[in-house]
């Protein structure tokens, strides 16, 4: 919880903490530092006066992501000066009436009236959470000390009095070992080095928290002075602005300034807002426990997975000794193959343990931070923060999304090394004595049965003639559809078999052989199986964001947000030219829905295009972008309107994409050097509705 407790300037504790519009505190003194002067007649990226200061910063940010002139990224004043942890800080000014201050962690900036800094509340709640985490944590070291003065914990033998302590590494020194091991230059120069906290001689905490108490005893929490308006400072707050959600005094009603405004009562509204962060952290408590049980699992699978290695080395080291010499080099190849599968089995768990333990650190911090915030009895106060601790945790809570709890590999090696066909060769290579038993005789795929539908491949075989040799189940094979080496795609005892997956406008060779205890069996005679020459699909249902709603059988999409959700289709592309449309059943308020190819992993909660992983146009009623990592390019008139059709060419042969409104090409060749697996794909809000159209042929006025 510590981190939460520090000032994101100085890097120390929070002292004297003023909260700022954007909910984020500094120290007062920070504040003075980061406090600069703006040109006469310049107005700062956002104003604290405003009434609707979040929307209004919002619609500032979309007005620059699809400006004619803007390319969608931000600028920051350029300073000279870096607190100890790295923040920006900028030369304290003299006090000026056009003075902005711009918040350290989110960038935006706010106009200082004539009451100066001043005119931001003091932070009250926080500022006695600070006070009392150092009571506990001088308390724990006063405890755990054996004398009154704190002792260096550098000093290897006999350590001695520590004569200073440095706020940011938290370790007492003593003078020499201050000079040897923390000298004051270089990147600790910037360090703060106060005096050692020593522990009174009544066993109480610091003597900074016992100053003004007899006895060394502490104030209780609720002697704190109560809290009163930033305008009426000699009034109390009373009520509460579901309007501008903040505490406000009697005298600001009735001097009009919250007149109109939803008023509510100030101890309903605290017990509300303690309410809905209770049930908030609920949830995250729940995902937390969770995650330490999942911590758990992945910690004994590392054990699973080193003894599955170990004996899944010893099976193929007993495979191959049982060959011949000349199969000795390929044994060492097996064994790399599976030092390889092992080692990456272990980085995969490892890389997620780490991650995993990092949110919940962070998640653990929050909590412990929410639940100190829980814990005061000042409604003004925490209705300060409240807001903003609600959206912090409702947002950790979506950290842990479906799956982010769920291993990426599992134990199991799923390798097989096949020897039983050559043995088998090596066997047969005998006189054959009387009629004993033998390996079953090859199938006869029924091709009445074997079929194609989309692409999806059907095949059914059946056993020649009754055999006395018992069939313990088949093989089936297929290739690439190029005629190259056949995989299986097949282990089982029934005659009947879908493969799904397969590229489309291509011909597979399948064939199939039957097994049993003695060996493998001849295989059939090969079948050729050729897919569907174009693509029919849908929008997938089981990948696509929550907001998005399907409709008429899975072609039509729309969305229940006004932020731009991604679904995906439920075909694969890796090979080929693939052709299909999208028709605009709906479009209203001039939204800029984006179009294109991705990968089954790409971000669902953004626009298309944003991430590394998808490639796509976007465009509104006048224009488009294209679009990949958050970077746009080729900028080209002409939009969209309802009843358009946007067209999509993924040429996986020349590896480029192209983009189609109402069959015309719009814009230059998209992207190119388009290599791997792409799922067709679209983002849209709720002011959009658009039809998917597949099995489409490529037109003839398009070239591809």
């Amino acid at each position: 919880m510590e981190e939460e407790l520090k000032c994101p300037v100085c890097g120390s504790l929070f002292k004297e903490p003023l909260l700022l519009p954007c909910s984020h505190n500094v120290c007062l003194s920070c504040a003075r530092n980061i406090t600069v002067q703006t040109p006469e007649g310049e107005t700062p990226v956002q104003s604290r006066t405003s009434a609707s200061s979040d929307y209004d910063y919002l619609d500032m940010d979309k007005m620059s992501l699809y400006s004619e002139t803007d390319s969608g990224y931000g600028s920051y004043t350029p300073c000279q000066l870096k607190s100890p942890n790295g923040v920006r800080v900028f030369p304290p000014v003299n006090p000026h009436r056009h003075c902005s201050l711009t918040c350290p962690l989110c960038h935006r900036s706010v106009s200082l009236d004539e009451r100066g800094l001043r005119g931001f509340p003091r932070n009250r709640l926080l500022e006695a959470i600070v006070a009392r985490y150092q009571q506990s944590r001088a308390g724990s070291a006063s405890a755990s000390s054996s004398s009154n003065a704190v002792k260096c914990q550098l000093c290897d033998r006999n350590p001695v009095d520590a004569a200073v302590m440095c706020e940011q590494c938290d370790v007492f020194y003593c003078n020499a070992c201050q000079q040897r091991c923390h000298p004051s230059r270089g990147p600790l120069a910037k360090h703060r080095l106060v005096p050692p906290r020593v522990k009174p001689a009544g066993g109480g905490a610091a003597s900074g928290g016992a100053s003004g108490c007899s006895g060394g005893q502490q104030p209780p929490a609720t002697a704190r002075k109560p809290a009163t308006c930033v305008d009426h400072e000699a009034e109390n707050f009373g009520m509460y602005c579901y309007s501008c959600k903040c505490p406000v005094c009697m005298k600001c009603l009735d001097e009009g300034k919250h007149a109109k405004h939803d008023v509510k009562p100030l101890a309903v509204m605290w017990k509300q807002h303690k309410c809905q962060l209770s049930q908030a952290l609920n949830g995250v408590s729940d995902k937390a426990k969770d995650a330490k049980e999942f911590l758990v699992q992945l910690k004994n699978m590392l054990q699973q997975i080193q003894e599955n290695g170990v004996e899944f080395e010893a099976c193929v080291v007993a495979q191959c000794d049982s060959l011949i010499e000349a199969l000795t080099r390929q044994k060492v190849k097996l064994l790399t193959k599976v030092n390889k599968e092992k080692e990456y089995k272990l980085k995969v768990v490892r890389d997620q343990i780490t991650h995993c333990t990092m949110k919940l650190r962070q998640t653990t911090g929050m909590m412990e931070y929410c639940l100190e915030v829980l814990k005061e009895n000042d409604p003004s106060g925490f209705l300060q923060i409240s807001d903003a601790l609600i959206k912090r945790v409702t947002s950790s809570q979506d950290q842990w999304v479906k799956g982010a709890l769920e291993p990426k590999v599992g134990p199991e090696f799923d390798l097989t090394l096949t020897t039983d066909s050559l043995l088998q060769t090596i066997l047969l290579l005998d006189f054959c004595q009387g009629k004993g038993p033998s390996v079953p005789a090859a199938p006869l795929l029924q091709l009445e049965k074997c079929c194609t539908r989309n692409n999806s491949a059907t095949l059914a075989w059946r056993v020649v003639a009754p055999s006395a040799n018992l069939i313990e189940g088949y093989i089936l094979e297929l290739d690439d559809g190029n005629g190259g080496q056949y995989r299986e795609v097949y282990v089982g005892k029934e005659t009947v078999c879908t493969v799904d997956g397969l590229h489309f406008n291509s011909s597979y060779n399948a064939r199939v052989k039957a097994y049993n205890a003695i060996g493998v069996g001849p295989y059939s005679k090969t079948v050729v199986l050729k897919t569907s020459d174009v693509a029919w699909f849908t929008f997938d249902p089981t990948t696509a964001h929550r907001d998005i709603v399907l409709s008429n059988e899975n072609q039509t999409v729309s969305c229940n947000s006004y932020d731009d959700r991604v679904v995906l289709g439920t075909a694969a592309f890796s090979k080929g030219t693939h052709y299909w449309e999208i028709s605009i059943d709906r479009y209203d308020n001039h939204p800029d829905p984006a179009f294109g190819v991705a990968r089954i992993n790409t971000m669902k909660d953004m626009m298309l295009g944003k991430d590394d992983k998808a490639w796509a146009m976007y465009v509104d009623n006048n224009r488009s972008w294209f679009m990949h990592n958050n970077s746009h390019t080729n900028r080209a008139e002409g939009g969209i309107t309802k009843g358009a059709t946007v067209g999509v060419l993924l040429d996986l042969t020349k590896h480029t994409l192209t983009f189609y409104i109402n069959k015309e090409q719009h814009g230059p060749t998209a992207f190119e050097s388009m290599e791997g697996v792409f799922v067709p794909a679209v983002s849209l809000n709720r002011n959009v509705q658009v039809t998917l159209l597949t099995g489409l042929e490529v037109p003839k006025n398009i070239k591809p």
